[in-house]
């Protein structure tokens, strides 16, 4: 499975979601797709979309958070599957695409490669849902599911150490920021209609 094919396949399903990606691949392969003011790519900041996205579930309790992340960058900063294990937002789908590598800088294999399991550490830290999916089939109907689940998800789709050609694109890190900004202020329907969406704390 490429990570390509895998944001293709659920990208109509992320209109009214607030989105958060990691830095490199992954931002520049959604953008590729088609940008969407409710996307934020979380550059230069590696390790944290996890936490950047469990922020905006806290504080849009009633809004549909997705989080596109990468296996380096969750190993980097394993506390922040701890975090989300204790504060459990409904409204939280954490989506790990795990190629075995630091593809974005350099193609370095990470933990994942000699047998660290991003799924089972995710459980074990509290995370109530857990999954990984090995095909585009699986990934998609666990990613619908986690979608409808209202409860904090953590998915690992396994996928090919390959991506695109070049991370520069002609959006404006700054501008993404006061874009999002700006989406998250303006009322949106989902405020009404989305009580599962709320959050536990334990």
């Amino acid at each position: 499975m490429k990570r390509a094919d895998a944001l293709e396949a659920v990208y109509a399903h992320l209109e009214d979601c607030l989105v958060v990606t990691i830095m490199g691949a992954v931002a520049a392969e959604l953008q590729s797709i088609g940008h969407r003011s409710n996307f934020f790519y979380l550059q230069h900041a590696m390790g944290l979309a996890s936490s950047m996205g469990l922020g905006i579930a806290l504080a849009r309790p009633t809004r549909q958070v997705v989080v596109f992340d990468g296996d380096g960058s969750v190993l980097m900063n394993l506390g922040g599957l701890t975090t989300l294990g204790r504060y459990r937002p409904r409204n939280l789908v954490h989506v790990v695409f795990d190629n075995e590598s630091l593809l974005s800088v350099g193609g370095f294999p990470t933990a994942t490669s000699t047998g660290s399991d991003i799924a089972a550490i995710a459980a074990a830290a509290g995370i109530p849902r857990t999954t990984t999916a090995r095909t585009l089939e699986e990934f998609t109907r666990a990613f619908y599911d986690a979608l409808g689940a209202g409860e904090l998800t953590t998915l690992v789709a396994k996928v090919e150490a390959v991506g695109p050609s070049g991370y520069v694109t002609d959006l404006a890190l700054l501008e993404n920021r006061f874009e999002f900004q700006r989406y998250l202020k303006e009322p949106h329907p989902s405020t009404k209609a989305n009580p599962a969406a709320s959050t536990t704390t334990t």
